[in-house]
């Protein structure tokens, strides 16, 4: 499981004029792909594959220095790992040391990294530091910048851990998740994770004691629908000029939580509720307007009875707050108005930083599509892609 792997990634070809755009990393079941705008984000260009037949759970630009690549992939021959490129996707190396927990001592039962599942740089301040979360649940710290993985023992070996994720018997589908690993832009001893299941972690020692923070969250599959842990968060975000603000689309119901309210600080109050009731407030993936933090969009999916994991009634629809979730308005224009049955993953809706905001998101059914009005109206950039798992927005410098 050492070194370069790089004849297995076809090299991605960035043309002079990529330079001002906007690129798009692409994680799909069958490979990585980069899809690349012109500068007015009008045409698209699709770049790859790279590793194609193996799955692909994330890829991630480092906004530090604008050119490292990290990409988790589960291969059929290496195992869960992770792959790093210094030069934008041009060549790839295998980690020295992938994410793995620790060998069991012998005539115990140990856990197995099955895949990686999210990839996070670490703070500004830390050039080098990046974390990864697993499946099952564990939480792993680079500081060589991707080439090396430990274990982050305050969490992976915490006393609570097993009962926090509900041991080894979790339902959840393609395996149990550690996601959302955020850390504070002000502060990098201050961190928050997300687990399905398992709930909203936060640590304020860079991950050496963790506590729930949970208060207000529902989980109406427990006979206690509101108990300290074992909620199911999809997708957590931070608002990256107010910290203090978070959003949370859980399994059951989209939340908002203020730390600066003197009331409501360490409380999600449910803001779906104000969603249309055919709808519902049930989805993964949540994106935050990068300059305004009452602004996010969601992606809701069927979240009745049977839990298709399909647009509510074949038509599917953004919809944004402006305003924290007092009001939500549907954005549906350019999309399928009828038997279009996909959704949208928790990792696979993105945005840009631009003015007005880019919005992206990638569907089940191996389509990319693309708003450069803040989702005023759609267009599909790609098509007949693998069935997508995440999507990340980056510009490209000049």
């Amino acid at each position: 499981m050492k070194n370069a792997v790089k004849k297995k990634a076809a090299p991605i070809k960035l043309a002079k004029s990529a330079s001002g755009s906007v690129a798009l990393l692409v994680a799909t079941k069958k490979g990585g792909f980069i899809l690349v705008s012109d500068p007015k984000r009008r045409q698209w260009e699709t770049r790859g594959p790279i590793f194609l037949g193996n799955i692909v759970h994330h890829m991630m630009l480092d906004p530090r220095d604008g050119r490292t690549l990290l990409l988790a992939a589960k291969t059929g021959h290496l195992g869960p790992t992770v792959f790093r490129s210094t030069n934008f996707g041009k060549t790839w190396k295998e980690a020295a040391k992938p994410p793995a927990f620790p060998k069991a001592p012998e005539g115990e039962k140990g856990m197995t990294v099955d895949h990686v599942f999210w990839l996070t740089p670490g703070h500004a301040s830390e050039p080098n530091v990046w974390y990864a979360g697993t499946s099952p649940q564990g939480l792993f710290r680079s500081e060589d910048g991707g080439e090396t993985w430990e274990s982050v023992s305050g969490f992976n070996d915490h006393p609570m851990r097993m009962t926090w994720i509900g041991g080894l018997g979790d339902g959840t589908p393609d395996g149990p998740k550690m996601h959302s690993i955020i850390v504070d832009p002000r502060d990098p001893n201050h961190m928050y994770l997300g687990m399905s299941g398992g709930g909203v972690f936060e640590s304020t020692d860079q991950g050496a004691d963790w506590k729930p923070l949970n208060a207000g969250s529902r989980a109406d599959f427990f006979p206690d629908p509101l108990p300290e842990f074992g909620q199911d968060p999809h997708c957590v975000r931070i608002h990256p000029l107010n910290p203090d603000i978070l959003y949370q689309q859980n399994h059951c119901g989209i939340y908002r939580m203020d730390r600066s309210s003197p009331q409501d600080g360490n409380r999600w109050i449910r803001i779906g509720e104000k969603m249309p009731k055919a709808i519902g407030d049930i989805g993964f993936p949540m994106v935050l307007h990068p300059r305004d933090p009452n602004t996010c969009w969601v992606f809701p999916m069927d979240g009745t009875q049977v839990w298709p994991r399909t647009s509510p009634g074949g038509k599917p629809a953004a919809y944004v707050t402006r305003n924290g979730g007092k009001k939500w308005q549907r954005l549906d224009n350019g999309l399928p108005a009828e038997q279009a049955w996909f959704t949208v993953f928790r990792q696979a809706m993105t945005a840009d930083a631009r003015d007005p905001v880019g919005i992206y998101f990638g569907t089940t059914c191996g389509e990319i599509w693309g708003s450069a009005s803040e989702g005023e109206k759609w267009s599909c950039i790609a098509r007949h892609l693998p069935h997508v798992y995440a999507v990340e927005a980056v510009e490209l410098a000049g």
